[in-house]
C-alpha cells in the first residue's frame, strides 16, 4: 500500500512539473502588417545585359514564435499586384506578359504561398536559417533561405534566389526563354504588428 501511494505522489508531481513546463512555454503569433510589407523582385537576361524589376505585395501572413524563437510562419503573396514601375512609365513594360500563362499565369493562380517548416537560429551571426515549401502556380517545392530579424522593430528582412524553371515559369519561345536568366532575385521585408 505504501509503494502504491509513493507511486501516485511521484506520477501526481510529475503532472504538476509538466503542467509548470508547458505553462511557461509561450507561443505568440504575429500578424503581417500588409502596408508596410513588400517583396521586391528583379529577373534579368543572360550575362545581366539588362534587368527587370519591380515589386509584388502579400495578401496575408503571420510568424509564429516560441519563447521569443520564431518557429514558423504562412504568407500569401497576391500576383495580380506584381508591378515593373520602371517600364510602366514608358507603356513598354512586361507585367503583362509576366502574368499571362508563359511566365506566373496569374488568372489561374492568384496567390502564391509560402510556409515556413522549420527555423535554425544560429546566434552568433544573429540569423534565422528558413526552410519553406513555395507554391508557385500550384508547385510547391522545399526552399531555403536566410533572413534577419530585429524584435525591436518587429521586422524580418531576407534576400534569397529561386530558379523560375523548377516550378514551370518558362517562356512558350525556347529562344527567347534561354535569353532569360532562369534566377529570380527577390528582396523581402516583413514588418509585423
Amino acid at each position: 500500500m505504501k509503494t502504491l501511494l509513493y507511486c501516485l505522489t511521484f506520477l501526481c508531481s510529475l503532472s504538476v512539473i509538466d503542467a509548470q513546463t508547458n505553462s511557461d512555454e509561450t507561443t505568440k503569433t504575429y500578424t503581417l502588417n500588409l502596408d508596410k510589407s513588400v517583396i521586391n523582385w528583379r529577373g534579368y537576361y543572360l550575362f545581366q545585359v539588362g534587368e527587370h524589376k519591380g515589386t509584388v505585395n502579400f495578401s496575408k501572413g503571420e510568424l509564429t514564435a516560441k519563447n521569443g524563437k520564431i518557429t514558423g510562419g504562412r504568407f500569401t503573396i497576391d500576383m495580380t499586384s506584381i508591378t515593373n514601375p520602371d517600364y510602366e512609365k514608358s507603356g513598354n513594360g512586361p507585367v503583362a506578359h509576366l502574368k499571362n500563362a508563359d511566365f506566373f499565369d496569374v488568372e489561374t493562380h492568384h496567390t502564391a504561398n509560402l510556409v515556413i517548416t522549420k527555423v535554425v537560429y544560429h546566434p552568433n551571426e544573429n540569423l534565422h536559417q528558413c526552410f519553406a515549401d513555395l507554391t508557385i502556380k500550384g508547385v510547391t517545392l522545399q526552399t531555403e533561405f536566410w533572413a534577419n530579424a530585429n524584435s525591436k522593430t518587429k521586422t524580418m528582412t531576407t534576400d534569397f534566389k529561386i530558379d523560375r524553371t523548377r516550378w514551370g515559369i518558362v517562356y512558350n519561345n525556347k529562344a527567347k526563354d534561354h535569353a532569360i536568366s532562369d534566377g529570380i532575385d527577390f528582396n523581402v521585408i516583413l514588418k509585423f504588428d
